[in-house]
Protein backbone atom coordinates (compact mmCIF):
# COMPACT_ATOMS: atom_id res chain seq x y z
CA UNK A 1 0.00 0.00 0.00
CA UNK A 2 1.40 3.02 -0.87
CA UNK A 3 2.40 5.64 2.05
CA UNK A 4 0.09 8.93 1.80
CA UNK A 5 2.10 11.97 1.90
CA UNK A 6 2.29 13.99 5.61
CA UNK A 7 -0.38 16.37 5.96
CA UNK A 8 1.13 18.82 8.05
CA UNK A 9 3.08 21.49 7.09
CA UNK A 10 6.68 21.91 7.89
CA UNK A 11 8.24 23.21 11.07
CA UNK A 12 9.34 26.33 11.54
CA UNK A 13 12.27 26.81 13.86
CA UNK A 14 15.18 28.95 14.38
CA UNK A 15 17.87 28.20 11.92
CA UNK A 16 21.60 27.36 12.88
CA UNK A 17 19.76 25.68 16.47
CA UNK A 18 21.97 23.32 17.66
CA UNK A 19 20.12 20.34 17.41
CA UNK A 20 22.79 18.05 19.17
CA UNK A 21 22.93 19.93 21.89
CA UNK A 22 18.78 19.98 22.17
CA UNK A 23 18.70 16.08 21.54
CA UNK A 24 21.15 15.53 24.43
CA UNK A 25 18.61 17.30 26.82
CA UNK A 26 15.84 15.33 25.93
CA UNK A 27 17.79 11.89 26.32
CA UNK A 28 18.67 13.39 29.58
CA UNK A 29 14.95 13.75 30.55
CA UNK A 30 13.91 10.81 29.05
CA UNK A 31 16.14 9.00 31.25
CA UNK A 32 14.31 10.58 34.31
CA UNK A 33 10.91 10.37 33.43
CA UNK A 34 10.08 6.27 33.61
CA UNK A 35 5.91 6.49 34.17
CA UNK A 36 5.90 8.55 31.05
CA UNK A 37 7.50 5.95 29.07
CA UNK A 38 5.16 3.05 30.38
CA UNK A 39 2.26 5.02 30.01
CA UNK A 40 3.19 5.44 26.63
CA UNK A 41 4.32 1.97 25.87
CA UNK A 42 0.96 0.78 26.79
CA UNK A 43 -0.55 3.54 24.36
CA UNK A 44 1.53 2.28 21.21
CA UNK A 45 0.38 -1.28 22.22
CA UNK A 46 -3.55 -0.45 22.34
CA UNK A 47 -2.90 1.52 19.17
CA UNK A 48 -5.31 4.46 20.47
CA UNK A 49 -3.67 7.14 19.16
CA UNK A 50 -1.96 5.27 15.83
CA UNK A 51 -2.08 8.23 12.97
CA UNK A 52 -4.57 10.40 15.35
CA UNK A 53 -3.41 14.22 14.58
CA UNK A 54 -2.47 15.99 17.80
CA UNK A 55 -1.94 19.42 18.74
CA UNK A 56 -0.35 20.60 21.75
CA UNK A 57 0.81 24.59 22.92
CA UNK A 58 3.14 23.96 26.10
CA UNK A 59 6.19 25.56 27.49
CA UNK A 60 8.62 23.68 24.63
CA UNK A 61 11.25 22.69 26.29
CA UNK A 62 12.90 18.90 26.97
CA UNK A 63 10.63 17.46 29.16
CA UNK A 64 7.57 18.55 26.45
CA UNK A 65 9.97 17.50 24.09
CA UNK A 66 10.03 14.17 25.66
CA UNK A 67 6.10 13.62 25.38
CA UNK A 68 5.70 14.62 21.97
CA UNK A 69 8.11 12.01 21.16
CA UNK A 70 6.51 9.23 23.07
CA UNK A 71 3.60 10.44 21.89
CA UNK A 72 4.68 10.13 18.21
CA UNK A 73 6.68 6.81 18.81
CA UNK A 74 3.12 5.82 19.74
CA UNK A 75 1.84 6.47 16.69
CA UNK A 76 0.58 10.26 16.47
CA UNK A 77 0.95 12.35 14.29
CA UNK A 78 2.43 15.38 16.55
CA UNK A 79 2.46 19.14 16.01
CA UNK A 80 3.61 21.73 19.16
CA UNK A 81 4.09 25.06 19.45
CA UNK A 82 5.40 27.08 22.65
CA UNK A 83 3.02 28.65 25.29
CA UNK A 84 5.49 31.21 26.22
CA UNK A 85 7.29 33.76 24.38
CA UNK A 86 10.15 32.86 26.44
CA UNK A 87 10.38 29.74 27.68
CA UNK A 88 10.39 28.03 24.38
CA UNK A 89 14.24 26.60 24.04
CA UNK A 90 15.49 26.81 20.68
CA UNK A 91 18.13 23.62 20.56
CA UNK A 92 15.53 21.65 22.02
CA UNK A 93 12.91 22.52 19.37
CA UNK A 94 15.30 21.71 16.87
CA UNK A 95 15.91 18.22 18.21
CA UNK A 96 12.40 17.44 18.20
CA UNK A 97 11.84 18.43 14.73
CA UNK A 98 14.53 15.97 13.87
CA UNK A 99 12.64 13.46 15.74
CA UNK A 100 9.03 13.31 13.74
CA UNK A 101 7.00 15.73 15.48
CA UNK A 102 5.85 19.47 13.42
CA UNK A 103 7.57 21.74 15.70
CA UNK A 104 6.15 25.50 15.02
CA UNK A 105 8.15 27.98 17.60
CA UNK A 106 11.69 29.87 18.61
CA UNK A 107 12.70 32.17 21.06
CA UNK A 108 11.45 35.34 21.93
CA UNK A 109 9.01 35.29 19.03
CA UNK A 110 7.34 38.23 18.35
CA UNK A 111 3.14 38.48 19.13
CA UNK A 112 2.84 37.82 15.46
CA UNK A 113 4.62 35.50 15.09
CA UNK A 114 3.30 33.58 18.60
CA UNK A 115 0.05 34.02 16.96
CA UNK A 116 1.46 32.44 13.73
CA UNK A 117 2.97 29.52 15.47
CA UNK A 118 -0.34 28.84 17.13
CA UNK A 119 -2.02 28.98 13.74
CA UNK A 120 0.61 26.52 11.99
CA UNK A 121 -0.45 23.87 15.04
CA UNK A 122 -4.64 24.45 13.94
CA UNK A 123 -3.13 24.04 10.47
CA UNK A 124 -2.17 20.42 11.02
CA UNK A 125 -6.53 20.27 11.53
CA UNK A 126 -5.89 18.67 15.17
CA UNK A 127 -8.04 16.04 16.31
CA UNK A 128 -7.15 16.24 20.12
CA UNK A 129 -5.34 19.14 21.34
CA UNK A 130 -3.19 19.58 24.74
CA UNK A 131 -3.34 23.33 25.80
CA UNK A 132 -1.40 25.32 28.57
CA UNK A 133 -3.33 28.62 29.72
CA UNK A 134 -6.07 27.86 26.97
CA UNK A 135 -4.77 30.07 24.11
CA UNK A 136 -4.59 27.20 21.67
CA UNK A 137 -8.42 26.55 22.33
CA UNK A 138 -9.53 29.78 22.41
CA UNK A 139 -8.15 30.91 19.26
CA UNK A 140 -9.80 27.72 17.18
CA UNK A 141 -12.96 29.03 18.59
CA UNK A 142 -12.54 32.89 18.15
CA UNK A 143 -10.79 31.97 14.33
CA UNK A 144 -11.89 28.72 13.11
CA UNK A 145 -14.93 28.07 14.32
CA UNK A 146 -15.60 25.71 11.61
CA UNK A 147 -13.14 23.39 12.49
CA UNK A 148 -14.23 22.70 16.13
CA UNK A 149 -16.51 19.58 14.66
CA UNK A 150 -13.13 17.74 13.84
CA UNK A 151 -11.59 18.14 17.36
CA UNK A 152 -12.19 14.86 19.20
CA UNK A 153 -11.06 16.41 23.02
CA UNK A 154 -8.43 18.04 24.71
CA UNK A 155 -6.75 18.54 27.94
CA UNK A 156 -5.90 21.49 29.80
CA UNK A 157 -2.59 21.83 32.05
CA UNK A 158 -3.42 24.88 34.10
CA UNK A 159 -5.46 26.20 36.45
CA UNK A 160 -5.71 29.81 34.29
CA UNK A 161 -6.43 27.90 31.25
CA UNK A 162 -9.17 26.05 33.14
CA UNK A 163 -10.40 29.42 34.37
CA UNK A 164 -11.03 30.54 30.39
CA UNK A 165 -12.39 27.41 29.42
CA UNK A 166 -14.96 26.91 31.79
CA UNK A 167 -15.96 30.84 31.12
CA UNK A 168 -16.19 29.31 27.84
CA UNK A 169 -18.27 26.56 28.76
CA UNK A 170 -20.63 28.72 31.09
CA UNK A 171 -21.19 30.99 28.13
CA UNK A 172 -22.81 27.69 25.62
CA UNK A 173 -19.93 28.34 23.38
CA UNK A 174 -17.09 25.34 23.99
CA UNK A 175 -17.65 23.06 21.21
CA UNK A 176 -15.87 19.73 22.45
CA UNK A 177 -15.04 17.88 25.92
CA UNK A 178 -12.06 19.12 27.78
CA UNK A 179 -10.66 17.12 30.68
CA UNK A 180 -9.07 19.31 33.92
CA UNK A 181 -5.78 17.36 33.80
CA UNK A 182 -4.29 20.53 36.07
CA UNK A 183 -7.39 19.26 38.69
CA UNK A 184 -5.83 15.47 39.09
CA UNK A 185 -4.92 14.99 42.19
CA UNK A 186 -1.77 13.32 40.90
CA UNK A 187 -0.57 16.62 39.39
CA UNK A 188 -2.11 19.76 41.43
CA UNK A 189 -0.67 17.86 44.54
CA UNK A 190 2.88 17.42 43.14
CA UNK A 191 3.04 19.42 40.03
CA UNK A 192 1.53 23.19 41.38
CA UNK A 193 3.05 22.38 44.91
CA UNK A 194 6.46 21.05 44.38
CA UNK A 195 7.41 21.41 40.90
CA UNK A 196 6.69 25.25 41.57
CA UNK A 197 8.18 25.46 44.87
CA UNK A 198 11.34 24.23 43.76
CA UNK A 199 11.73 25.86 39.94
CA UNK A 200 9.72 29.28 40.90
CA UNK A 201 12.97 29.76 43.29
CA UNK A 202 15.42 28.21 40.62
CA UNK A 203 14.23 30.64 38.00
CA UNK A 204 14.64 33.39 40.80
CA UNK A 205 18.42 32.24 41.90
CA UNK A 206 19.76 31.84 39.02
CA UNK A 207 18.11 35.43 37.28
CA UNK A 208 19.43 37.27 40.55
CA UNK A 209 22.33 35.42 42.59
CA UNK A 210 20.76 36.92 46.18
CA UNK A 211 20.76 35.28 48.74
CA UNK A 212 17.14 34.19 50.11
CA UNK A 213 18.18 33.38 53.68
CA UNK A 214 17.43 36.32 56.21
CA UNK A 215 14.91 37.76 53.52
CA UNK A 216 11.36 38.71 53.39
CA UNK A 217 9.94 37.17 50.94
CA UNK A 218 5.81 37.96 49.98
CA UNK A 219 3.81 35.60 48.06
CA UNK A 220 0.57 36.62 46.47
CA UNK A 221 -1.68 33.83 46.55
CA UNK A 222 -2.06 30.61 48.12
CA UNK A 223 -2.81 27.94 46.33
CA UNK A 224 -1.38 24.86 45.63
CA UNK A 225 1.57 27.01 43.57
CA UNK A 226 1.55 29.63 46.76
CA UNK A 227 1.75 26.97 49.11
CA UNK A 228 5.11 25.79 47.34
CA UNK A 229 6.82 28.72 46.72
CA UNK A 230 6.05 30.00 50.52
CA UNK A 231 7.18 26.65 52.01
CA UNK A 232 10.44 26.45 49.48
CA UNK A 233 10.91 29.89 50.53
CA UNK A 234 10.58 29.40 54.45
CA UNK A 235 13.36 26.53 53.42
CA UNK A 236 15.68 28.40 52.51
CA UNK A 237 15.71 30.60 55.55
CA UNK A 238 13.51 33.02 54.43
CA UNK A 239 10.39 35.18 56.60
CA UNK A 240 7.41 34.43 54.74
CA UNK A 241 4.28 36.90 54.01
CA UNK A 242 1.03 35.80 52.47
CA UNK A 243 -1.68 38.04 51.04
CA UNK A 244 -4.25 36.11 50.02
CA UNK A 245 -7.91 37.10 49.65
CA UNK A 246 -9.54 33.71 50.38
CA UNK A 247 -10.09 33.51 54.22
CA UNK A 248 -9.70 29.63 54.44
CA UNK A 249 -6.37 30.05 52.11
CA UNK A 250 -5.12 32.52 54.64
CA UNK A 251 -6.22 30.68 57.68
CA UNK A 252 -4.09 28.02 56.32
CA UNK A 253 -1.16 29.98 55.49
CA UNK A 254 -0.68 31.50 59.23
CA UNK A 255 -1.15 27.37 60.30
CA UNK A 256 1.45 26.61 57.84
CA UNK A 257 3.74 29.24 59.51
CA UNK A 258 3.45 32.21 57.54
CA UNK A 259 1.86 35.78 58.21
CA UNK A 260 -0.58 37.36 56.38
CA UNK A 261 -1.36 40.30 55.85
CA UNK A 262 -2.84 42.70 52.44
CA UNK A 263 -0.67 43.02 49.38
CA UNK A 264 -0.47 46.93 50.03
CA UNK A 265 1.17 46.51 53.38
CA UNK A 266 3.25 43.83 53.07
CA UNK A 267 5.03 45.48 49.86
CA UNK A 268 6.78 47.75 52.42
CA UNK A 269 8.60 45.48 53.84
CA UNK A 270 9.28 42.38 51.12
CA UNK A 271 13.06 41.60 49.66
CA UNK A 272 11.14 39.33 47.01
CA UNK A 273 7.61 39.35 45.53
CA UNK A 274 6.43 36.48 44.20
CA UNK A 275 2.71 36.25 42.38
CA UNK A 276 1.30 33.04 42.58
CA UNK A 277 -2.58 34.07 41.61
CA UNK A 278 -3.68 33.58 37.96
CA UNK A 279 -5.12 36.99 37.91
CA UNK A 280 -4.39 40.16 36.60
CA UNK A 281 -3.03 43.36 38.23
CA UNK A 282 -1.84 41.75 41.55
CA UNK A 283 0.89 44.31 41.82
CA UNK A 284 0.03 47.53 40.18
CA UNK A 285 0.93 51.38 41.06
CA UNK A 286 0.11 51.77 44.39
CA UNK A 287 1.91 48.73 45.19
CA UNK A 288 5.54 49.94 43.53
CA UNK A 289 5.07 53.45 44.85
CA UNK A 290 5.03 51.55 48.52
CA UNK A 291 8.14 49.16 47.76
CA UNK A 292 11.25 49.31 49.33
CA UNK A 293 14.00 50.16 47.51
CA UNK A 294 15.83 46.77 45.68
CA UNK A 295 13.01 44.83 45.86
CA UNK A 296 12.47 42.09 43.47
CA UNK A 297 9.01 41.01 41.59
CA UNK A 298 8.57 37.54 40.39
CA UNK A 299 5.59 36.37 38.06
CA UNK A 300 4.57 32.15 39.04
CA UNK A 301 1.45 32.39 37.72
CA UNK A 302 0.73 32.02 34.56
CA UNK A 303 0.27 35.20 32.23
CA UNK A 304 2.66 38.07 32.80
CA UNK A 305 -0.70 40.13 33.52
CA UNK A 306 -0.28 39.81 37.52
CA UNK A 307 2.56 42.17 37.65
CA UNK A 308 1.79 45.26 35.75
CA UNK A 309 5.02 46.24 33.50
CA UNK A 310 3.28 48.75 31.82
CA UNK A 311 2.43 50.65 35.34
CA UNK A 312 6.05 49.81 36.57
CA UNK A 313 7.51 51.78 33.19
CA UNK A 314 4.73 54.71 33.23
CA UNK A 315 6.69 55.35 37.30
CA UNK A 316 10.37 54.69 36.22
CA UNK A 317 12.08 57.94 35.35
CA UNK A 318 14.88 55.42 33.69
CA UNK A 319 15.04 51.64 33.02
CA UNK A 320 18.18 49.19 32.23
CA UNK A 321 18.94 45.69 32.25
CA UNK A 322 21.25 45.01 35.12
CA UNK A 323 21.58 41.32 34.37
CA UNK A 324 20.13 39.05 32.17
CA UNK A 325 16.41 38.85 32.41
CA UNK A 326 16.64 41.18 35.32
CA UNK A 327 15.27 45.01 34.63
CA UNK A 328 15.94 47.68 37.25
CA UNK A 329 12.67 50.26 37.36
CA UNK A 330 14.49 53.61 39.00
CA UNK A 331 11.34 56.02 40.56
CA UNK A 332 12.08 59.39 40.98
CA UNK A 333 12.80 58.94 44.74
CA UNK A 334 15.80 56.99 43.81
CA UNK A 335 14.04 53.58 44.76
CA UNK A 336 14.70 50.69 42.44
CA UNK A 337 12.24 47.55 41.98
CA UNK A 338 13.87 44.95 39.88
CA UNK A 339 11.56 42.99 37.45
CA UNK A 340 12.38 39.36 36.45
CA UNK A 341 11.86 37.95 32.92
CA UNK A 342 9.59 40.66 31.64
CA UNK A 343 7.19 39.39 34.32
CA UNK A 344 6.55 35.99 32.79
CA UNK A 345 6.50 33.01 34.55
CA UNK A 346 9.95 33.13 36.12
CA UNK A 347 10.22 29.35 36.37
CA UNK A 348 10.62 28.80 32.54
CA UNK A 349 11.30 32.67 31.56
CA UNK A 350 14.67 32.01 33.71
CA UNK A 351 14.89 28.27 34.46
CA UNK A 352 13.79 25.13 33.04
CA UNK A 353 10.68 24.98 34.50
CA UNK A 354 9.71 22.06 36.87
CA UNK A 355 12.04 19.25 38.27
CA UNK A 356 12.00 16.56 35.57
CA UNK A 357 10.73 13.67 37.98
CA UNK A 358 7.42 15.81 38.45
CA UNK A 359 6.97 16.17 34.92
CA UNK A 360 6.53 12.75 34.59
CA UNK A 361 3.92 12.52 36.33
CA UNK A 362 2.33 15.41 34.76
CA UNK A 363 2.91 14.26 31.57
CA UNK A 364 1.99 11.02 32.06
CA UNK A 365 -1.42 11.71 33.08
CA UNK A 366 -1.39 14.12 29.76
CA UNK A 367 -0.87 10.94 27.60
CA UNK A 368 -3.65 9.30 29.28
CA UNK A 369 -6.13 12.07 29.11
CA UNK A 370 -5.17 12.57 25.43
CA UNK A 371 -6.07 8.71 24.70
CA UNK A 372 -9.23 8.91 26.23
CA UNK A 373 -9.95 11.81 24.49
CA UNK A 374 -9.08 10.59 21.02
CA UNK A 375 -11.29 7.26 21.74
CA UNK A 376 -14.20 8.27 23.56
CA UNK A 377 -14.19 12.05 23.50
CA UNK A 378 -17.52 11.73 20.96
CA UNK A 379 -19.14 10.30 24.04
CA UNK A 380 -18.01 13.39 26.63
CA UNK A 381 -20.34 16.02 27.11
CA UNK A 382 -18.80 19.54 25.90
CA UNK A 383 -17.41 20.92 28.82
CA UNK A 384 -14.55 20.81 31.34
CA UNK A 385 -14.75 17.66 32.93
CA UNK A 386 -12.39 15.52 35.70
CA UNK A 387 -10.10 13.49 34.51
CA UNK A 388 -10.68 9.97 35.38
CA UNK A 389 -9.88 8.30 38.84
CA UNK A 390 -9.05 5.08 37.27
CA UNK A 391 -5.99 7.68 35.19
CA UNK A 392 -5.10 9.29 38.55
CA UNK A 393 -4.79 6.12 40.37
CA UNK A 394 -3.09 4.24 37.76
CA UNK A 395 -0.34 7.01 37.67
CA UNK A 396 -0.09 6.70 41.05
CA UNK A 397 0.88 3.31 40.98
CA UNK A 398 3.25 3.29 37.79
CA UNK A 399 5.11 6.40 40.33
CA UNK A 400 5.59 4.71 43.33
CA UNK A 401 6.92 0.98 41.34
CA UNK A 402 9.44 4.31 39.78
CA UNK A 403 10.62 4.54 43.29
CA UNK A 404 10.75 0.92 44.23
CA UNK A 405 7.78 1.96 47.03
CA UNK A 406 5.08 0.14 48.07
CA UNK A 407 1.63 0.32 49.76
CA UNK A 408 -0.42 -2.24 51.54
CA UNK A 409 -3.93 -3.41 50.60
CA UNK A 410 -7.03 -3.65 52.72
CA UNK A 411 -8.39 -6.88 53.79
CA UNK A 412 -11.83 -8.32 53.13
CA UNK A 413 -12.72 -7.45 56.49
CA UNK A 414 -11.60 -3.67 56.60
CA UNK A 415 -13.44 -2.92 53.44
CA UNK A 416 -16.57 -4.49 55.13
CA UNK A 417 -15.87 -2.51 57.92
CA UNK A 418 -15.31 0.73 56.28
CA UNK A 419 -18.74 0.09 53.84
CA UNK A 420 -20.80 -0.59 57.15
CA UNK A 421 -22.86 1.80 58.97
CA UNK A 422 -22.70 -0.44 62.03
Amino acid sequence: MEEQPDPRPPSRVRAGASAAAGQAKIEWAEAHMPVLHAVCTDIAARGGMRGVRVGICLHLEAKTAALAAALHRAGALVAITGSNPLSTQDDVSAALASLGPRVYAWHAPTPEEYAGFLRDVLDTRPEVILDDGGDLIALLHAERPEQASGVRGATEETTTGLHRLRAMAAEGVLRFPVIAVNDAKMKYLFDNRYGTGQSAWEGILRATNLLVAGKEVLVCGYGWCGRGVARRAQGLGARVTVAEVDPIAANEAILDGCRVRPALEAVADADFIVTCTGNRGVLGREHFLRCRDGAVLANAGHFNVEVDAAQLAELAVERRVVRPLVEEFRLADGRRLHLLAEGRLVNLAAGDGHPVEIMDISFAIQALCLEAAACDGSRMARAVIPVPEEIDRCVARLRLQAAGAAIDELTAEQRAYLQSWH
